[in-house]
């Protein structure tokens, strides 16, 4: 494996899955030798400029707008791509970015793998727009179809395409960092940091947006009992399109702090008590590993990726999504119970501890060879 072109619409230093996912994959190819160049929109953040990475004006998609809908230069990307001479392409959106490489693939005859990172498809139930269902998964399959194999992050998301036909599939799981997230944090520090005087830290991370279901994060707030309410602080990390609504409508011990990342987030993770997360749209759900790698137990829904990270009353419980008497049942039952809680938070770690990144990127690129090998296969049969 000596080359490698990398199609997206979004990338680091963008905050989402998706864009640290690739940026924590392209510094693995480097540390491999592998040469790669990546095709992306211009971020809304400050963008450092590397000359391995090809950005282009864009537009933000309405559905996720710190995906950005980007305007390629064809002509430049044909130029480079053939001055770069890629073994391979991996397509990691099928928008606008993905829709080139995959032009440029067929055309210059490059085998096409990609990943599937976002259940566009659940995404419409939360904007009205179900009746696009039939139309996106029409057009999924169209854009999927020249792929050699499609990554996808979890058992669940493998299941779930593989009913609606797709082949192919192949788990590419998340890893953790488990040297930036871990349990290792003052919170006397961190309680005098954000002057809580409460006696259990409640903790949200996360885009916030219809999809993460963070209406029933607000209804399990409200729902928590009276006598209960001076002795929890919610800290709510994020941003997105519900913020203003969610400030509006939230209790007086909510605080929202914001985008938080690296040390400040890893800190959050590790001061709280328990981390809740009701979204029940994830592919994987790179949060729930973080808050399990910093030792903080999850409360989380029964649904997609989130089910093969949480191991259910052991590291965390699940409850069946928008249930909010589930969710304030769960966080009681181990607000009451330290020595659970702690037990929990214990089996997190560990668990934490063996999803390694270098592991994960090892297998990834195996597998690129091997489609690149049974390409040579083909070629010469």
């Amino acid at each position: 494996m000596k080359k490698i072109a990398i199609f997206t619409d979004t990338y680091a230093p963008d905050v989402n899955g998706v864009a640290r996912t690739l940026k924590r994959l392209t510094t693995y190819l480097e540390k491999q030798g592998v040469e790669y160049r990546v095709f992306a929109p211009e971020s809304t953040s400050q963008t450092i400029f590397e000359h391995q990475i090809h950005r282009f004006i864009s537009l933000p998609f309405f559905l996720y707008p710190e995906c950005r809908l980007g305007l390629p230069n064809l002509p430049s990307i044909k130029s480079e791509l053939q001055l770069f001479k890629p073994d391979l392409i991996h397509i990691a959106t099928p928008f606008n970015i993905g829709l080139t490489g995959l032009h440029y693939a067929k055309k210059m005859n490059i085998p096409v793998v990609g990943s599937y990172h976002t259940n566009f498809d659940q995404y419409l139930n939360y904007y009205e727009l179900q009746f696009l269902s039939k139309v996106l998964w029409k057009y999924m399959h169209w854009f999927h179809r020249p792929f050699k194999r499609i990554f996808v992050p979890s058992k669940e998301t493998l299941t779930d395409l593989k009913k609606h036909g797709f082949t192919n599939l192949s788990i590419w799981p998340r890893g953790i960092d488990c040297n930036l997230f871990h349990p290792n944090h003052s919170r006397e520090v961190f309680l005098n940091k954000y002057q809580i005087k409460s006696t259990y830290i409640l903790t949200y991370v996360g885009r916030l947006s219809p999809e993460k279901d963070v209406t029933t994060l607000i209804e399990i707030a409200m729902a928590i009992p009276n006598y209960l309410h001076d002795q929890i602080q919610w800290l709510i990390v994020g941003d997105g399109p519900s913020k203003d609504e969610m400030m509006k409508t939230a209790p007086p011990n909510m605080t929202f702090t914001g985008f938080l990342n690296g040390e400040e987030l890893a800190e959050v993770y590790a001061c709280s008590d328990l981390f809740i997360f009701p979204s029940p749209t994830e592919t994987f759900g790179n949060v729930v590993l973080e808050s399990l790698a910093c030792g903080t137990p999850v409360i989380g829904a029964n649904s997609g990726g989130v089910k093969s990270i949480i191991q259910h009353e052991r590291n965390g419980l699940l409850c069946n999504p928008n249930q909010v008497d589930e969710f304030v049942s769960a966080i009681l039952k181990l607000i009451n119970d330290g020595h659970y809680r702690k037990e929990m938070g214990l089996a997190g770690r560990s668990y934490a501890l063996t999803q390694s990144w270098d592991v994960i990127f090892d297998n990834l690129l195996t597998e690129y060879i091997e489609i690149l090998h049974t390409q040579e296969d083909v070629k010469y049969a």
